[in-house]
């Protein structure tokens, strides 16, 4: 069983950076591919990025890409989602999520994610 838990939300402004990290214990991310998702008030939660287990390629929502980077260390068995250039748009619940390096399924759907997080606040301010 894999425990996540994120953290590195907050309030930040326009513009600035943030980075989440999500921590795993109960498993390690060399033989899981994990990803972020988000979820804001009043919406569906939705994909952000993704990283594979094995040779950490990495996956982004057009509405990201270019402004968010995801990475593993894999001695701390740690996931990063580096954000920069924040949006109001981008205030939300971020989630981590992981899942065997053997399910195949599309990275941006929900139910191909077995191990969850708690989820951290990040709130951009305009």
């Amino acid at each position: 069983q894999v425990h996540l838990v994120e953290s590195g939300g907050g309030l930040v402004q326009a513009g600035d950076s943030l980075r989440l990290s999500c921590a795993a214990s109960g498993g390690t991310f060399i033989t899981y591919t994990s990803a972020w998702f988000r979820q804001a008030p009043g919406k569906e939660r939705e994909f952000v990025a993704a990283i594979t287990y094995n040779n950490g390629v990495t996956t982004y929502a057009d509405s990201v890409r270019g402004r968010f980077t995801v990475s593993t260390d894999i001695a701390k068995n740690t996931v990063y989602l580096q954000m920069t250039s924040l949006k109001a748009d981008d205030t939300a619940v971020y989630y981590c999520a992981a899942r065997s390096r053997w399910t195949t399924g599309p990275l941006n759907i929900i139910a191909e994610w077995r191990y969850w997080g708690q989820g951290t606040q990040v709130t951009v301010s305009a």
